[in-house]
């Protein structure tokens, strides 16, 4: 509206002489475009699909998604990104069936489940972090067959993926039946952090993040997810955790998977190389003292897979073991990987 007077004035002034002509006729240049882009023309000068997505509030795919908003990366990729917070994991599953969002976040264990019941979800990798155990700062055990008779703490439940590998581990290693000659706690995730922070626990399986904090509160890693895997013969650099989209809406955008995935990329670079990008996470981060900031920075950086499509022959093995391992709890009566669960990123 300034803009709008501004020129009108102008012409006023012109037509009681009083401003040069040449003036006046930049005023109405200025004053036809003020008027052509109107607020209504300027919100859709953009034509770039939106992408919705679905995350736990609280989530840690928020410190990457923040970090394609806040430099841009969506846009560079062809995207708009809109964020959709929700309270719990089954909330943003069931925003994705439901079309109210384009993706979510989840394991591809559970993906290949779901595409097996005939849904048609793609999965792209988002990130290879994963747990281990932790004991308290003064345990003497060095490993997890010192555990024998003692009380562990785990979050996710009975088939959680770390546990169900940590028991194939101790298995393979030791002949040692972890599940059976221990007693379980499952619980929420705080309720596991808190548990083996206060010694109710003589070890801790959590989620990584949950896992970095008790790290950085003094606990001691027994023995990683990764360290167990490798062992199992399995490869630990293929992604656990990634975005879902489904394939119908993959058909009415067909660069949206690759143009996902390039944002995904670009901001783990930047995360992975500069320290400073994570100041704006911080405040998300719930990190209580500096040594659960880096350690957290630390792990995050140690969960960015490397780039290009996943290992199908790598995803096929470790399927296998979590099939003999969790069973129809786990998978359901899926036997095999479904055709077509990855998404080509090449």
């Amino acid at each position: 509206m300034h803009g709008h007077r501004t020129a009108f004035s102008k012409m006023r002034r012109f037509l009681t002489g009083r401003l040069p002509r040449r003036n006046v006729l930049g005023g109405l240049l200025c004053a036809s475009l003020a008027l052509a882009l109107s607020p209504a023309d300027k919100a859709t000068a953009s034509d770039l699909p939106v992408l919705r997505a679905a995350v736990l509030k609280i989530g840690t795919v928020n410190w990457e998604l923040d970090t394609i908003k806040r430099n841009g990366f969506d846009t560079a990729n062809g995207f708009e990104l809109s964020v959709v917070p929700y309270a719990d994991n089954g909330a943003t599953r069931v925003a994705l069936e439901g079309g109210e969002a384009d993706v979510a976040v989840a394991d591809w264990i559970w993906v290949a489940r779901q595409r097996a019941a005939g849904k048609d979800y793609v999965f792209i990798p988002y990130s290879k972090a994963v747990g281990g155990l932790v004991v308290p700062k003064d345990s003497t055990a060095t490993t997890l067959e010192d555990l024998r008779g003692q009380k562990i703490g785990i979050a996710g439940g009975p088939v959680d993926k770390s546990w169900l590998i940590l028991q194939a581990f101790a298995q393979k290693e030791y002949g040692f039946d972890l599940a059976a000659e221990t007693e379980q706690v499952f619980g929420a995730p705080p309720l596991i952090f808190k548990a083996g922070l206060s010694g109710e626990t003589a070890g801790s399986i959590n989620f990584w993040h949950f896992l970095a904090k008790m790290k950085a509160a003094g606990m001691r890693e027994l023995i990683s997810v990764e360290t167990a895997a490798i062992a199992l013969g399995l490869n630990p650099d293929i992604p656990l955790l990634g975005y879902v989209l489904k394939e119908s809406y993959l058909q009415e955008h067909p660069e949206m998977a690759k143009a996902l995935y390039g944002a995904s990329r670009a901001a783990k670079d930047l995360l992975a190389s500069d320290d400073a990008a994570w100041e704006p996470l911080r405040p998300d981060m719930n990190a209580k003292t500096d040594a659960a900031f880096e350690t957290l920075r630390q792990d995050f950086r140690a969960g960015i897979p490397a780039p290009g499509n996943i290992d199908v022959d790598g995803a096929a093995t470790f399927f296998t073991l979590m099939v003999s391992l969790g069973g129809e709890k786990l998978v359901g009566g899926v036997k095999e990987l479904p055709a077509g669960l990855f998404a080509d990123l090449e």
